[in-house]
Formats: C-alpha cells, structure tokens, sequence
C-alpha cells in the first residue's frame, strides 16, 4: 500500500494482532492477499464511518475486505480479538487477567425509520417509535465485557437481565456490579439470585 492512513496499524501494533488473527483455509486457492491491508481496510471503514464500497483504491476490493470482515464477525473472531487484548492489557497493569467488577448502564437513541425493532423510552426521551436501547457493561477501566441491544422501550431492569444471564459461565471472578437507580426491584432480587 503506497499511503499511509490514521486508521493503519504500526509495526508494533501489528506485531501484537498477527499472531492472534486465524490461519488460511486448508482448502481453496491460496492467499495472493496481504493480510494487513485487508486488516488495514476494516480498521479504516470501522474509524471513518465511510461505507465498504467507498474505500480507497489502495485497499485490497471492498468485497473481499468486506467478506472477511463478515466471517470474523460470524465466527467469532472479533470477540475473540477483543477477550485476548482486554485480558493481555490487564496483565500489563498489574490486574488479574479476567475482570472482578464491572459497571450497567444503558443508553437510548433515536434511530431510523426502516430497520429492526424500536420502541419509546420515557426516561431517556426518546419518543416516538422510533427508539434502540443499548445495555452496555463494562469493566473497571471501561472495556466493554457484554452488550445487548433491544428496542427503547424495554426497562432498564428487564434489558439489565438480557446483558447479566450466564455472565459467572463467561467471567467467574466477577463480583460486582455495579448499576444507576433504573436497575432495582425485581433486577435487583434477580441478579442476587444469579451469583
């Protein structure tokens, strides 16, 4: 690739992600591609915000980028990326590698009139019917641990639950969590019952 992009990864970066990136299909035609300029190519659309068709001509063609971005995302290589680097930076600060506490919240958000379900969020103001909510949960240094999307008009209480079922399978260490005045009553008395 002749241009350099913010969005490119340097020799170090890159020295850390390519030992973690899955191996090439044991059938099928080789691989003619570098590995980092399709890498490149989903790290510029991811912080640009531009869509796949419109990346620039130094990048290997926006459908095969776009391809091997899809199948990362089906078979889980992304949250697998994720996992490894979250875990590798709390070992660097001197943290155990798998989170003890973590922090709920939720936020509401207009959004489209086309696409998936939406509802209205009286709390957050976002009216109309046409509102997504996300409940995110993160850990103590903000990395995002689990995540779960639902029309606005579901609870905090009731979407709180879509984010925490199973979490001690996925992290056993987690002790706490911590949340804002939407997560009480009946959340509250479930996710004692969870532990």
């Amino acid at each position: 690739m002749s241009t350099s992009y913010p969005s490119d990864l340097t020799d170090a970066e890159w020295a850390l992600l390519e030992p973690q990136l899955p191996g090439p299909f044991d059938t099928g035609r080789p691989r003619v591609l570098n590995r980092r300029n399709l890498e490149g190519a989903m790290l510029y659309v991811l912080k640009t915000g531009c869509a796949w068709r419109f990346l620039p001509a130094d990048f290997p063609k926006w459908t095969t980028a776009y391809a091997l971005y899809r199948r990362w995302q089906l078979n889980g290589t992304w949250e697998t990326l994720h996992t490894h680097f979250r875990e590798l930076l709390h070992v660097r600060l001197g943290r155990n590698a798998q989170p003890t506490a973590g922090i709920i919240d939720s936020q509401s958000a207009k959004t489209t009139e086309a696409g998936g379900a939406r509802g209205f969020d009286g709390a957050k103001k976002v009216n109309g019917r046409n509102g997504r909510k996300r409940h995110i949960l993160v850990d103590t240094l903000g990395l995002i641990l689990r995540v779960a999307v639902h029309p606005a008009d579901v609870q905090d209480r009731d979407g709180g639950k879509l984010v925490l079922e199973g979490l001690h399978d996925e992290y056993p260490n987690l002790r706490h969590v911590w949340a804002d005045q939407g997560y009480t009553g009946n959340f509250l008395r479930w996710a004692k019952s969870e532990q």
